[in-house]
């Protein structure tokens, strides 16, 4: 069974990412990260969770350098949260899913 989570390539980010008339959360991560690999799962059910409400998506930093230098990443996993195209907020380590909970509620009921 395949998750709701999308994996992201450097040439679809646009498109998927900051032309989404949903928010995101995008997971910076690599294939080597232990507590990337911890995340996963989290970030997949929050995905069935929030269906429609939220858009979960996944970019490999090996994969996509260009896109890690861009939003400045120095430590993973970095999730960034994306609302009409900005970076509204961020959280970098493995994290808790209420502390993942909490940031997209305040993104999606913020401005």
């Amino acid at each position: 069974m395949s998750g709701l989570a999308l994996n992201v390539a450097e040439k679809d980010f646009q498109s998927v990412v900051i032309e989404s008339d949903v928010p995101c959360v995008v997971d910076f991560w690599a294939e080597w990260c232990g507590p990337c690999l911890a995340l996963g799962p989290v970030l997949e059910q929050i995905a069935q969770e929030r269906e429609g409400k939220v858009k979960i998506c996944k970019v490999n930093v090996e994969e996509c350098p260009e896109l890690a230098a861009r939003f400045n990443i120095r430590a993973i996993p970095y999730l960034a949260f994306i609302k009409g195209g900005q970076k509204v907020g961020e959280l970098v380590g493995n994290q808790a899913k209420q502390n993942i909970l909490k940031a997209i509620d305040a993104m999606v009921s913020g401005g």
